[in-house]
């Protein structure tokens, strides 16, 4: 159902693919937008289990394009650096394939935002749990639910 990595020397193991994902700082969601043209947006994003969680507004291109067609690609690149004198780039990089769903369950929009904030603003959980409070209402929660994952390193 989805394509095998071409130059398998280079294909990580689930488990590798799973920690570069986990350790991403952000990610390139795909997903068929407006007149069936690709549409990729970067953000952040957190992994739980088998699950990827960001946040949005309550309205927008992207919720309607998820709307339409919930199966979506995300791309993570982990440690990157350009070898000029080899002509090459040392890379880490992974792709996610699953179906997003709009999140309605207070509870799991909660834990969501909690993990976001324990990602990104560790130092800063009391402040974030107050925002979460106040902006609960004005958020949107995706979750993606992963089918495959594939990673490559060079």
């Amino acid at each position: 159902m989805f394509a095998e990595i071409r130059r398998k020397e280079r294909e990580m193991d689930s488990q590798q693919a799973k920690e570069v994902l986990e350790n991403g700082s952000y990610g390139i969601l795909s997903m068929c937008g407006q007149n069936n043209y690709g549409y990729g947006v970067p953000l952040n994003y957190v992994l739980e289990d088998n699950h990827l969680y960001f946040h949005c507004a309550v309205e927008g291109e992207k919720l309607r394009s998820l709307a339409e067609n919930n199966k979506v690609s995300f791309c993570v690149v982990g440690k990157s650096e350009v070898i000029s004198r080899e002509f090459t780039t040392s890379y880490q990089s992974i792709i996610a394939f699953g179906k997003a769903t709009f999140v309605s369950s207070e509870d799991e929009i909660r834990r969501a935002m909690l993990l976001l904030v324990k990602k990104y603003s560790p130092e800063h959980m009391e402040t974030g749990e107050k925002y979460i409070n106040q902006a609960i209402t004005r958020i949107q929660v995706i979750r993606i639910d992963i089918e495959h994952i594939s990673g490559k390193f060079h």
